[in-house]
């Protein structure tokens, strides 16, 4: 599945974005001592709307 970003932002239209993470890992509910994986947010730079949140390394959280 291919993503499409978003180009335009839905709350003002802005058309100038950033990526940035708050480096708190989310982490496998099922693997408490494992470090986890950064989640990186896509923002508008003119309002501050959040487009996208993604998961930085998703391989983490297969079951082995």
């Amino acid at each position: 599945m291919k993503v499409n970003h978003v180009k335009e932002c839905p709350r003002c239209e802005g058309t100038d974005f950033a990526e940035g993470t708050d480096f708190m890992a989310i982490k496998p509910l099922n693997k408490k001592l494992s470090a986890g994986s950064l989640k990186i947010y896509r923002f508008c730079l003119s309002c501050g709307e959040v487009v996208s949140i993604r998961v930085e390394n998703p391989g983490k959280f297969r079951s082995w």
